[in-house]
């Protein structure tokens, strides 16, 4: 039976801190494993102490370069998608990621997608040395990303809002 708490743990590449949470196990189907953060989780943010002001549900695909971010308002972001390496499970509550920069956002009052962080992600290419197969994967899932929270593509369009009705 997996446990009903889950840490999540991303760093960058180089190895140094980037978030680490608690979430709540909600379900796992068939696009991957559904977290809940409520408002009020103590997490670490950029390796600082940190609260989560407004509950999230996350998304953490099986086999994907990257995670989902379900958010309710008054966060400006509807959807926030992390480019990220594919979830490494050590057992059934902790998962380990890194980010690797990039952003895909999907706006709340406008509906616009957009990729962000390429500067980012462009400079610590040079400085962490991404191998090329990494680099591939990294541009390849958020090409799709734009696609995807762009036309309809679940759980992008409304599958997402059973979860964070958890949450909320």
């Amino acid at each position: 039976m997996p446990s009903d708490v889950v840490r999540v743990i991303y760093r960058k590449y180089d190895g140094s801190a980037h978030r680490d949470y608690p979430a709540r196990r909600l379900t796992e189907d068939d696009l991957g494993v559904w977290l809940g953060v409520p408002a009020g989780t103590k997490s670490v943010y950029h390796g600082r102490p940190s609260v989560e002001q407004i509950p999230f549900v996350l998304l953490v695909p099986h086999h994907a370069w990257w995670t989902g971010m379900f958010n309710p308002p008054p966060r400006t972001s509807e959807v926030y998608c992390d480019i990220a390496s594919p979830a490494r499970w050590e057992s059934d509550d902790t998962v380990h990621l890194f980010d690797l920069d990039l952003d895909v956002v999907r706006r709340r009052a406008t509906g616009v997608v957009e990729l962000r962080d390429e500067d980012e992600f462009a400079e610590h290419r040079a400085r962490f040395g991404y191998p090329d197969e990494l680099v591939t994967e990294a541009e390849a899932a958020a090409r799709w990303l734009l696609g995807a929270l762009g036309d309809g593509t679940e759980p992008f369009a409304t599958s997402y809002r059973k979860w964070l009705a958890l949450v909320v």
